[in-house]
């Protein structure tokens, strides 16, 4: 299965997009979990009309998008569900009315309350780095990029901020997301969800392979940062020296250069004072864990030798840079932002957005997850069974 894009090797199904309408129909009559749903977006009923003021919205056969959406109970959501068959399900807040009311109240009057702290991350944030896929595939090369995001945010939601309720999703087709559905966490306003989104983002500024994490002359880390580093440290030498071999070549052995502070650079050339290291790498023939080894060395002789303190975090920005979450901020901070339903299928891989176990993120494999034609498939074969065993024992009664 490594590197092979988009793999559905695990399938016994192939999924086309152009039987989507007819699966779907089968699906959100025979498989959606509408019980399990309602039970998790009523949270026990804590108001009144809690479920009926969420926002829902469909994605509708032909990019037809509809807003607005709300419904007083299970019943009236499945019925509703049933009928149109959405191609993508958003949810969004929970208003002050049911948003399907919301042209018969004064627009100062309907206004969002609660919702979701939610977190979306996207494998195209990381095509700066990857050297296997771009875009919108991905491959067993790459998606540890997405293990090590989850890692680092569950820890930090649940140690830094005391959450506990976090629902981690799988898109369906190159990222994730997560749900933090603490009482704590869906009363937040938007300043303190901007507040919570910009403390959980390392990798700022600059378009394209610039330096985008600094930390100056600081003489500690801070503590969530520390705890990041140690789960990076873990994935650092099999993900990035191994299976995104980015010290390869000259082109990607020189982004890792280009991330090194230097006070002297020749002002002729752009050339870092670690250009001999460079050359070395160039003409040697080792391998990237070799070149990193020699790195940290080159590295941690100068800090000695010369007292550089530009470098002291130098090794640690390079590992932030390349496996720190990359987060889309403003999913983060806007109450009234929409997110894709857990549940889903992506129309793109037939793939269902299936709930990611926070205590085995390791063994997730989104090759693994089945397609809708799969499930459909299962389906059928089921029924076969069930009617087989009927007719059979049909017969056994008569020749009895």
């Amino acid at each position: 299965m490594e590197g092979n894009k988009e793999n559905t090797s695990t399938l016994s199904v192939k999924y086309d997009l152009t039987d989507l309408p007819q699966l779907m129909a089968v699906y959100y009559k025979r498989l959606f979990p509408y019980q399990l749903y309602y039970k998790w977006l009523s949270y026990g009923n804590v108001s009144k009309n809690y479920f009926a003021n969420r926002e829902f919205s469909f994605t509708l056969k032909d990019d037809i998008y509809v807003r607005y959406l709300s419904f007083s109970d299970k019943n009236e959501m499945q019925k509703e569900i049933q009928k149109r068959s959405p191609y993508k399900i958003d949810l969004g807040a929970v208003y002050s009315f049911r948003p399907k009311d919301r042209n018969m109240i004064k627009n100062s009057s309907f206004q969002p309350e609660e919702k979701e702290l939610v977190f979306d991350i996207d494998m195209t944030d990381y095509d700066e780095i990857r050297s296997c896929c771009s875009g919108a595939e991905i491959c067993s090369k790459c998606w540890p990029f997405m293990t090590v995001a989850m890692k680092i945010l569950d820890a930090a939601l649940r140690e830094d901020f005391g959450f506990h309720h976090l629902l981690w999703v799988y898109s369906g087709r190159r990222g994730i997301h997560c749900w933090v559905c603490d009482a704590a966490a869906r009363k937040l306003s938007q300043s303190a969800r901007s507040a919570i989104a910009e403390y959980l983002t390392i990798i700022k500024g600059g378009e394209g392979h610039v330096k985008r994490v600094h930390f100056k002359n600081q003489a500690y880390l801070h503590p969530s940062i520390q705890r990041a580093l140690k789960t990076i440290e873990s994935y650092f030498e099999d993900l990035l020296l191994k299976k995104q071999n980015i010290l390869e070549s000259e082109e990607s052995s020189n982004k890792v250069l280009a991330l090194i502070p230097d006070k002297n650079i020749l002002k002729d050339q752009i050339r870092f004072y670690f250009f001999s290291l460079s050359e070395e790498w160039n003409n040697s023939g080792l391998s990237s864990l070799q070149k990193w080894s020699l790195l940290k060395q080159k590295i941690e002789k100068d800090i000695v030798s010369t007292k550089n303190s530009v470098l002291t975090h130098c090794v640690a920005e390079i590992q932030l840079q390349y496996t720190y979450p990359r987060l889309d901020i403003n999913v983060s901070k806007g109450i009234n932002h929409l997110l894709k339903s857990p549940f889903c299928i992506h129309p793109k891989t037939g793939r269902v957005c299936v709930p990611i176990p926070a205590t085995d993120i390791d063994n997730f494999d989104p090759f693994s997850v089945p397609n809708i034609c799969h499930l459909c498939s299962e389906l059928d074969d089921s029924d076969s069974n069930i009617e087989k065993n009927s007719e059979e024992g049909d017969t056994n009664s008569a020749s009895c």
